[in-house]
């Protein structure tokens, strides 16, 4: 039996983003360790983060341009690359700024290159069952964040930090670049009577007229705040429990708990958003998540801890592959990774905040209490914006009467 070729893009998918951002967002991990060798501050470490995700935001909208321009197997290919060389070369920072520089700009504007193309390649392929595709290749963040976490944290247990950093890195080099070869591009489909967004005119948006629309900002602007709202909690969630009197490896396995379980909710909410939509599967799982964060205001023992990563971990994964589905539905495929890549900058910029605002409001009042108020209440305001999208109208391009998009 032939098997549909999109599931081994959904599986090419699934592996560079489980070792490219996981290779990332371990750096929650390197945070205590990095501090205590080098005596850099966490706010100062944690700026890395800030421009891991500004980074990654910009590279998501270029990357994702070159992608509708070149095809992505060559953006992954070229991400790839560049992804191990910050990663190794950051192991090997004799100062905070050269490692803000390596680790902060060239790790995230690579990292750019591997969601947001392999996401919209994702949805060019699939008609039926594309909300579980697309949260399957969004799995590999979850599969990510809990198999790196563990990972380094034993290699810096065993060694040190720069060499569980060095490690990591040339796993990145060894896993991507051959991944990135199954990358295909999905063959033409006929047109007629397929969906495709226009304008007031009738005629298909453009990118700078759909970057002008509501429907982008309202998406934009709830994925920022959903990022806002759980960026610092994810980032600093390890180095909370260890104040708490939470032993260091087992810190780490918490982070892995919530990842694993961001991967069952990923499953579980794309399955759920094909049969009852998007929208609606969004904003359950907003509110989830808030909840969830304002939480850790009472979390103190090691059994709470991780039964409040899975609740948290199955609520900030669930959402993050729908924002994909609704901009696919909203403005088509032949745009998708230029708008998709924009959306994701915005959002960037969320996940940017949360690790800076948690290390400075932790330097300032030696807590994370005004963290987690501050993330809960953010995370409110997504649910919020959620709430006012409009179902989108499109135009089947066998028809000749011109609809307005909403």
């Amino acid at each position: 039996m032939k098997i549909f070729y999109g599931w081994v893009i959904v599986g090419a998918g699934i592996v560079v983003t489980c070792i490219g951002l996981g290779a990332m967002l371990s750096l929650s991990v390197f945070l205590a360790p990095m501090s205590a060798a080098m005596g850099w501050s966490r706010t100062g470490i944690s700026i890395a983060a800030l421009l891991n995700f500004l980074c990654m935001g910009i590279g998501s909208f270029f990357w994702g341009a070159l992608s509708d321009r070149f095809g992505t197997r060559a953006v992954v290919l070229c991400g790839g690359v560049l992804l191990g060389l910050g990663l190794v070369t950051a192991s090997q920072a004799a100062t905070l700024g050269q490692f803000q520089i390596l680790f902060g700009v060239i790790v995230g504007f690579a990292a750019g290159s591997l969601y947001t193309p392999m996401t919209a390649t994702t949805t060019r392929w699939f008609t039926r069952n594309r909300s579980l595709a697309v949260a399957l290749v969004s799995a590999g963040l979850s599969l990510g964040s809990s198999t790196a976490a563990p990972l380094a944290r034993w290699l810096i247990t065993t060694y040190d930090w720069r060499f569980a950093m060095l490690v990591i890195g040339d796993l990145a080099w060894l896993v991507i670049i051959p991944t990135a070869l199954l990358v295909r591009e999905p063959p033409a489909r006929p047109t007629a009577g397929l969906p495709a967004t226009a304008g007031a005119d009738g005629r298909e948006l453009t990118v700078a007229q759909a970057l002008r629309t509501p429907q982008f900002a309202a998406i934009a602007l709830t994925f920022f705040a959903c990022c806002a709202a759980h960026s610092g909690p994810i980032f600093h969630m390890v180095t909370h429990a260890i104040d708490h009197g939470v032993p260091a490896m087992v810190a780490a396995t918490v982070l892995s708990a919530a990842g694993l379980a961001s991967l069952g909710g990923k499953i579980v909410c794309g399955l759920v958003a094909d049969r009852i939509g998007a929208k609606r599967v969004l904003v359950a799982g907003l509110a989830l998540q808030a909840v969830a964060v304002s939480l850790y205001l009472v979390t103190r023992e090691t059994a709470s801890f991780y039964a409040l990563a899975l609740m948290f971990g199955f609520a900030y994964g669930g959402v993050m592959p729908l924002y994909a589905i609704l901009v696919r539905e909203y403005f088509g495929e032949r745009i998708m990774g230029t708008v998709f890549g924009a959306v994701a900058f915005v959002s960037t910029l969320g996940m940017a905040l949360g690790p800076w605002a948690g290390g400075w409001l932790y330097d300032a009042f030696g807590s994370y209490v005004w963290l987690f108020i501050g993330s809960a209440g953010i995370g409110l305001g997504a649910v919020g914006i959620a709430l006012t999208f409009r179902p989108p109208r499109q135009l089947s391009a066998a028809l000749p009467t011109p609809l307005a998009v909403h």
